[in-house]
């Protein structure tokens, strides 16, 4: 079963695969939630940052329903807007960022690459997305692993999570999906080349932005679920995609009660250094980090969740 129809102007249309389940499916329903997470997120503590009307280079965000992430996310997606407060808009003038999404393979078990999602738009209960085709045919354009593969955004949550707050923040963004399975040596070679692309891109000006879509430890004890989130920020934090790989394969072999992973999404996440580092990117900072045990979850079966921003 797919979940695109054919558009009748800009090719091909995605529609929903998960709004009823990891967000509302009511647009009302789901305004009001994003208000109040948008709100929750400006009361986190503040942290040296450059100044909101920056453009970051790169964030780094969970993709868990929205009741249980929805806080760390909207401070990572708040960055976006250039005013401060929940749920600014961008000030009258900004162009609206592209931002290439990096989500996390949970199903499309054939994917060995980064499979774009090439023209089009995507649809939430806000409206639709667009996708930004120029980009996303130099993305493909780069050969090897990148290539065009609608049928692995079929039914995966972890671009798709991010939609909605994106459109409450920056009204008018469009995006490349990308999603990622690939890892190793050739995994940073293909991040490299992607953060080149965008880099030249942003050195012109255009207001292009990269997001990693990744939850952290999944099914630990909620202790040791923090544990695992502070064993590997480090590596994030310096932008150093190979130390971040090394360091969730030992987070993994650890033996930690009920832990499944360091990250569920190590593989977008490993690319995504490594083309932040292409793109220049030499600071990042937390944002928030947070379990699912903090939104109400069991505290002995717990998901990490953290927001990084990253800047040139």
């Amino acid at each position: 079963m797919t979940h695109w129809v054919e558009g009748s102007v800009t090719g091909r249309l995605r529609e929903p695969a998960v709004s009823g389940s990891f967000y509302p499916a009511a647009a009302d329903r789901l305004r009001g939630l994003l208000d109040g997470l948008l709100r929750a997120a400006d009361r986190l503590p503040a942290v040296d940052e450059p100044a909101r009307a920056v453009l970051p280079a790169g964030l780094l965000v969970p993709h868990a329903g929205l009741v249980y992430s929805g806080v760390t996310a909207a401070a990572a997606w708040s960055r976006l807007s250039p005013a401060a407060g929940a749920g600014a808009s961008p000030a009258a003038g900004a162009t609206p960022p592209v931002v290439v999404l990096l989500g996390t393979n949970h199903g499309a078990a054939w994917l060995d690459g980064v499979a774009a999602w090439p023209s089009g738009a995507w649809r939430t209960p806000l409206g639709d997305i667009a996708v930004d085709e120029g980009l996303a045919a130099a993305v493909t354009g780069l050969g090897p692993p990148f290539l065009v593969d609608r049928e692995a955004h079929d039914l995966e949550h972890s671009i798709e999570i991010q939609l909605p707050l994106l459109q409450a923040v920056a009204p008018g963004a469009r995006i490349v999906p990308l999603s990622v399975s690939c890892r190793g040596p050739w995994a940073v070679d293909a991040g490299r080349r992607l953060g080149e692309l965008l880099a030249g891109r942003r050195a012109t000006g255009e207001p292009v932005v990269l997001a990693i879509s990744t939850d952290m430890a999944h099914y630990p004890a909620a202790a040791a679920c923090e544990r695992v989130t502070e064993a590997l920020l480090p590596p994030i934090l310096a932008v150093d995609p190979d130390d971040l790989a090394e360091r969730e394969d030992a987070v993994r072999s650890a033996g930690t009660r009920g832990l499944a992973c360091g990250m569920c999404g190590i593989e977008p996440a490993v690319l995504g250094l490594a083309a932040l580092r292409a793109m220049g990117a030499t600071r990042a900072v937390r944002l928030a980090s947070a379990t699912s045990a903090d939104a109400g979850g069991p505290a002995d079966r717990t998901v990490g969740y953290l927001a990084v921003r990253f800047d040139t």
